[in-house]
């Protein structure tokens, strides 16, 4: 028998947008041989974070579960994207039909269960030529997501659910993996065959290394991907030997290592600002029910897709980097939703220097600093490593040498202890302090042996 951690994808309040992970503890036996439907080739995955106990020793052998996911880009025939925007259309019309009746029979104190909604759904399917023709997998998958986001708001995890809208959730769910099948022509070219539509051109710039789950199809910016959902099992038998590092994030300098490593700041959105604003300037010059309108539009939601992208794309190649070079991570915990509060204050007690505090949770927003938790935890986990979180409260007017805190340490890039005259960069004194943090005595009570609430990680093991 095998302790297996699960990394799951649980999804957002009403079954769209970002996704979190959760992460359990299985225990049992690990299979001999798989076969994977996915296609030929095997892509190294990311595992959940490794136990205390692995971290002992105690643990000789662990087989780690993940669940992940893979984005393609679609590349459809002309007739293909008039089909798929006819399904989710379809979809988004059977999810807000849904919560329209949800909310009339909440307002006469009755309930309406998912069994009750998904045959309504198969009846309406009969009555309407062109909801025949779309897969009915899809429709019933909309409908569980509206249950899902009432049962998130009822447990105070979201807020209630609100119709889905065109533009903003053209996406629809598979959950069937049977009724898809993945190819792969060459190396960067492949093909997915989707129910009713048949084969569809994707870019296929890595292998799915596991069993397929579930496939979703959404459509950003006017383009077509298609993210496939897989399950992959890892066997993490060592620890890694690599040497441990500290790290504290910034504005000025994105990210800080303890060996003295500085990482620059991408700043894509700021850099983005000035084509931003004259793309949004010449849609608000548009007329509203004029097709140069639309066409604008698609093209501001092409720029801020593609600085999305990019944002993503940084924090994920620097935690490989780091990945590969440190067992150990420690990252300064840091409550990002409370350092981006807005300053405006209220009618009654108005804020001061908005415009200032304004600027400051844009760049903060900018260097996307909760991707950079989830990505080395994912990264360091899979090579046998960990990552930890760290208070970093004074971080940046205590000495790494003798923990010696003044406020008058730190002069712009310079730290200068004002006890034994010490110098050192500004940025490389506070990752040595959180480094050092998590193995001494003076670690905080509170953080000593918790995780992050996010990450999802249980440390039961059987």
């Amino acid at each position: 028998m095998h302790s297996t951690h699960t990394l799951a994808i649980e999804p957002s309040s009403d079954g769209l947008g970002p996704t979190r992970l959760v992460g359990s503890t299985q225990t049992r036996n690990l299979p001999q041989a798989r076969s994977f439907r996915a296609g030929p080739g095997r892509h190294r995955s990311v595992s959940a974070d490794m136990t205390s106990r692995l971290l002992s020793g105690t643990m000789q052998e662990q087989a780690v579960l993940i669940c992940k996911a893979h984005l393609f880009r679609l590349h459809p025939t002309p007739e293909q994207p008039v089909v798929l925007a006819q399904w989710v259309g379809a979809v988004r019309c059977a999810y807000n039909l849904a919560l329209g009746q949800c909310r009339e029979w909440h307002r006469s104190r009755r309930r309406l269960n998912f069994a009750s909604q998904c045959r309504e759904v198969a009846a309406l399917r009969t009555e309407f030529d062109w909801r025949h023709d779309v897969p009915v997998h899809p429709m019933q998958q909309a409908v569980k997501d509206l249950d899902q986001a009432y049962r998130n708001w009822w447990a105070g995890r979201a807020h209630a659910p609100t119709p889905r809208r065109r533009g903003q959730h053209d996406v629809m769910c598979f959950p069937d993996p049977a009724a898809l099948t993945f190819q792969r022509h060459s190396r960067r070219v492949g093909e997915v065959e989707l129910p009713k539509l048949g084969w569809v051109r994707l870019r296929r710039n890595r292998a799915i290394a596991g069993e397929v789950k579930s496939t979703n199809v959404s459509r950003q910016a006017g383009t077509w991907q298609v993210a496939a959902r897989y399950e992959h099992d890892i066997l993490a038998s060592k620890l890694s030997g690599l040497p441990a590092v500290g790290i504290d994030r910034g504005l000025i300098v994105f990210a800080a290592l303890s060996d003295g490593t500085m990482i620059e700041p991408a700043n894509h959105g700021k850099r983005a600002l000035r084509a931003l604003a004259r793309a949004q300037r010449k849609l608000a010059q548009k007329n509203r029910s004029s097709t140069d309108r639309r066409t604008q539009a698609r093209r501001v939601a092409r720029l801020h897709r593609r600085v999305a992208n990019a944002r993503k794309a940084f924090p994920h190649k620097q935690s490989a980097i780091i990945a590969r070079s440190h067992g150990l991570v420690v990252l300064d915990k840091l409550e990002v939703r409370n350092m981006i509060r807005s300053a405006a204050g209220t009618k009654e007690g108005p804020g001061t220097n908005v415009q200032a505090k304004s600027g400051l949770n844009r760049a903060i927003l900018d260097q996307r600093w909760g991707m950079f938790i989830q990505f080395p935890i994912e990264k360091v986990a899979e090579r046998g490593g960990m990552v930890d979180k760290m208070a970093a409260r004074n971080s940046i007017r205590e000495w790494s040498a003798c923990a010696l805190v003044n406020e008058r340490s730190r002069n712009g890039e310079r730290f200068r202890c004002m006890g034994h005259g010490h110098v050192e960069h500004a940025d490389t004194n506070p990752a040595k302090v959180i480094k050092q943090r998590r193995d001494t005595a003076l670690r905080p009570v509170k953080a000593s042996d918790r995780r992050d609430v996010k990450a999802g990680i249980s440390r039961r093991v059987a």
